[in-house]
């Protein structure tokens, strides 16, 4: 499996943090969005190369920037291999139902990026109230509906 271990500085901009991918991810992966899996300080986690205002780099949410442990401005080595694996969400079963009351809802759920997937399940998840959850499922519902397909 294709992989590039790159010595860099963390970097953030607002809340946003983000790993700068010094290398072409195209010649490297295949394409400039490459699924990839990004390891710092022996932590792994699933991320896609992205491509914005002519920079390339790798989005650093805080709960892995937690978990690796690491800050702005740290320098660190990181190894980034392609992800090759199939990327399922595990989605909760109070949210499945209420995404499959309507019919056609669960198939548009189904067409969504592993990344919209993910962040939906995780906003309910993170709900410590029933009705909070609820109301987070209904977002999540709305959303889905909005979207094309």
């Amino acid at each position: 499996m294709k992989s590039e271990t790159i010595e860099v500085t963390i970097s953030c901009e607002r809340s946003s943090c983000s790993i700068p991918v010094t290398f072409d991810p195209k010649v490297a992966f295949g394409k400039v969005r490459a699924p990839v899996k990004v390891t710092i300080n022996g932590f792994t986690f699933r991320s896609t190369i992205a491509r914005m205002g002519g920079k390339t780099f790798i989005p650093l949410r805080k709960n892995n920037r937690i978990s690796a442990g690491v800050k702005k401005g740290d320098g660190v080595l990181v190894t980034i291999e392609a992800d090759t694996e199939v990327r399922v969400v595990e989605v909760p079963s109070d949210l499945a139902d209420a995404l499959k009351e309507n019919e056609g809802l669960w198939n548009k759920w189904s067409k969504l990026s592993y990344t919209l997937q993910r962040e939906s399940v995780e906003s309910v998840m993170g709900a410590k109230r029933v009705e909070t959850r609820r109301r987070r499922i209904q977002k999540v519902k709305e959303f889905v509906t909005s979207k094309e397909g």
